[in-house]
């Protein structure tokens, strides 16, 4: 390996790469992180910085989300600076059968080691004065939690920094180096970088990054907004959604879906979701769907019908088919990691991503179990 060569370099400045950048960079390892825009400029940029277990049904996303929420609260005292509200979450249901559903998917959540408290619709008050009095129940979840996201990149990358790593922002990798099959590092905009490993964390660009090296990822953009409120005095204390979300984030539909999704931030604002829609990299605003996040939030809090929306954004959630993300060595290009394909969950599920990488680098064994997240799992030879 070249004498200038990284021992990692980290594909994507947002926080999936900054927090592979910053395990990597602890564990002694040189590193080197790229992005062609800016840190946080993609997708990351356009979250909410959820950091959720209650939307996760029992299995491999569930064990990664529990893991990950606990090395977010170690990152709030090792890192900190990113706003870690551990808010809580509280899940509600329109109907007795959405109510009902809510409860079973409790149970064996709580099975699998989440803490999940049922709350009777004659509670929920308790928790969120401000919630319309006609819904049937809900599960209050003590484990989600919320950062800033860009904050959370960007404070991440400083400490990575702190140990020796690198970070190049406007470079645009084009290519990758090769001795025989293996990846050795990656052409860029500004000429070869060497590394020993490569990691792709170009979120919803992943696919785009692991076809240079002449491999499939089925990564896919799923297009979503959210408003911002004006800073207001406390009205909503946790992370409050509604069912039909979690029906939502397992859709296969391309279709546009929207579900109302309510919190407060430290500023003072509320953020208000969500949509998801599969209409390729098109950013074009939609009031349409606009109009019907503003109505469906209203309708949870009748008290938000005279607030002022100062801000809309979007961007595009890496969504993978089988909803579960990528993560781990690719054998078809032996020197290349794969840590993309999180959907809307990549703020979340970062801090786990990133230390099982650095984990696999080091040769240690990882946290977890990482064969549902494998790179190769979606190629037609693997399944004949």
């Amino acid at each position: 390996m070249p004498a200038d060569a990284a021992d990692v370099l980290v594909i994507g400045a947002g926080v999936v790469g900054a927090a592979t950048a910053w395990y990597a960079a602890r564990s002694g390892r040189s590193v080197t992180v790229v992005d062609r825009g800016s840190v946080a400029g993609g997708t990351t940029g356009a979250g909410e910085g959820n950091i959720l277990v209650s939307d996760k049904p029992p299995g491999a996303e569930l064990d990664l989300a529990l893991l990950s929420s606990g090395l977010w609260r170690d990152l709030a005292v090792e890192v900190g600076g990113f706003e870690y509200d551990t808010k809580g979450g509280l899940v509600v249901a329109s109907t007795p059968a959405g109510f009902d559903a809510l409860v079973s998917l409790a149970a064996s959540q709580r099975d699998a080691g989440v803490e999940a408290v049922v709350v009777p619709a004659g509670g929920l008050a308790e928790h969120e004065p401000h919630l319309t009095p006609s819904l049937t129940g809900g599960v209050l979840y003590s484990g989600d939690a919320q950062v800033q996201p860009m904050l959370a990149a960007a404070r991440l990358l400083r400490a990575a920094r702190a140990k020796g790593a690198s970070v190049r922002t406007g470079v645009e990798v084009t290519g990758f180096l090769r001795s025989g099959d293996r990846v050795v590092g990656v052409r860029t905009s500004a000429g070869d970088l060497p590394a020993g490993i490569v990691v792709n964390a170009a979120g919803t660009w992943g696919g785009d990054i692991a076809s240079l090296a002449g491999v499939d990822v089925p990564v896919l953009p799923r297009r979503g907004f959210i408003l911002v409120t004006e800073p207001l005095p406390r009205l909503v204390r946790h992370k409050v959604y509604a069912a039909e979300y979690v029906a939502d984030v397992a859709s296969d539909d391309a279709d546009l879906q929207t579900s109302p999704v309510v919190e407060g931030t430290e500023a003072g604002t509320i953020l208000i979701g969500a949509s998801r829609e599969r209409v390729g990299y098109d950013r074009t605003l939609s009031v349409r769907v606009l109009r019907a996040l503003a109505a469906q939030a209203v309708a949870l809090f009748p008290v938000l019908a005279g607030v002022q929306v100062i801000r809309a954004y979007r961007g595009f959630r890496p969504y993978c088919p089988d909803h579960l993300p990528v993560i781990g060595p690719d054998p078809r290009a032996p020197g290349l990691f794969h840590a993309c394909g999180h959907e809307g969950a990549g703020i979340g599920l970062a801090a786990a991503t990133g230390r099982l990488i650095a984990q696999l680098v080091d040769g240690d064994r990882p946290d977890l179990d990482l064969t549902p997240f494998r790179p190769e799992r979606f190629d037609p030879a693997e399944a004949a």
